[in-house]
C-alpha cells in the first residue's frame, strides 16, 4: 500500500515539473519573439487632412451635376428652337422680302401660292410670275439677275425651303384653308419678315396642341390670308367658328389624319 501512495507521489511531482517546465518554456519563447519583432510601432497620422471631406463632396455632386445636365440636354435639345431651327433665315438664291411685297406692296399670297386653296402644297411661283412686274420695274438690277437667268435659260429658281415637315407626315394646306385656319397661325407674321424665316417648330405636339383645341385657331374667311389678324370683340366665338367649318364634333388626333 505504502509502494503504491510512493508512486502516485512521484507521478504527481513529476507533471507538477512539467507544467512548471513547460510555463518556462512559454515565457522564454514569448520572450525570443518580442525581442525579435523589435518595439511596438507609435500610432501613424491620418493619412487624408480633413478637408479632403470637401473635396470629396465637391466631386460627387459634380458627377450628379453633369449626369443631370446630360439627360437635361438629351432631352431638351431636340425640342429647342436652335435644333428646329425656329427664326433663322436661309440663304435663297433672290433675296426676296415678303415685308416689302406683302405689307409694302399689298400682294395677296394667292398671287405667289396660287396652290394653296386646292392643293397639297402651297406652290412656289415660276419665273413668269415674278417677270409680270420685274419685266418692267428693276430689269437691270443685279439683284434680280438669277431671276432673268432663270427667264433666259428656261430653268426654274431652286429655292431652298424654310418650314419642313418629315415624309411621313401628310400635311394639306388647301383644307386648313377651307376650315379657316389663317397663313400666319403656321407661318408667323409673314408681312413684317424682311426675309422669310420659319416660325414654329412643326412639331407633333405643336401640331397636336391645335388638333385638340382648333376653335381659337379659326378666323373668318376674309382673314385667312391677312398676316395682322387678330381677335377682335366682333370675331364669332370659336364656337361658332367651329359650327361654322363643321369641325366640332370630329376627333382630329386620329393617326391617320397626318399619317398615311
Amino acid at each position: 500500500m505504502a509502494a503504491g501512495r510512493k508512486r502516485w507521489v512521484w507521478v504527481a511531482d513529476a507533471v507538477a515539473a512539467a507544467s512548471v517546465l513547460g510555463a518556462g518554456a512559454w515565457a522564454l519563447l514569448g520572450r525570443r519573439l518580442a525581442s525579435e519583432s523589435g518595439p511596438p510601432e507609435a500610432p501613424r497620422g491620418a493619412i487624408f487632412k480633413p478637408r479632403a471631406n470637401l473635396f470629396a463632396t465637391l466631386a460627387l455632386l459634380s458627377m450628379g451635376a453633369a449626369v443631370a445636365g446630360g439627360l437635361g440636354w438629351w432631352w431638351l435639345w431636340p425640342r429647342g428652337d436652335y435644333v428646329r431651327r425656329v427664326g433663322f433665315t436661309i440663304d435663297q438664291p433672290v433675296p426676296f422680302s415678303h415685308q416689302h411685297h406683302v405689307a409694302g406692296l399689298g400682294i395677296d399670297c394667292r398671287f405667289c401660292h396660287n396652290a394653296v386653296e386646292v392643293g397639297t402644297n402651297a406652290a412656289l411661283p415660276p419665273t413668269y410670275t415674278c417677270m409680270t412686274c420685274h419685266s418692267q420695274i428693276w430689269t437691270n438690277a443685279d439683284l434680280l439677275a438669277p431671276v432673268r437667268r432663270s427667264l433666259a435659260e428656261d430653268k426654274p429658281i431652286v429655292w431652298g425651303r424654310v418650314t419642313n415637315l418629315p415624309d411621313y407626315v401628310y400635311f394639306n394646306h388647301s383644307i386648313h384653308i377651307a376650315k379657316g385656319v389663317g397663313c400666319s397661325s403656321c407661318h408667323g407674321a409673314v408681312a413684317e419678315m424682311p426675309l422669310m424665316a420659319k416660325a414654329a417648330t412643326m412639331t407633333m405636339e405643336w401640331c397636336l396642341s391645335c388638333h385638340r383645341n382648333p376653335g381659337p385657331q379659326l378666323r373668318p374667311a376674309s382673314e385667312i390670308y391677312n398676316t395682322e389678324w387678330q381677335r377682335t370683340p366682333d370675331t364669332p366665338s370659336p364656337e361658332a367658328l367651329l359650327t361654322q367649318y363643321h369641325v366640332g364634333g370630329r376627333n382630329l388626333t386620329e393617326c391617320s389624319i397626318c399619317h398615311r
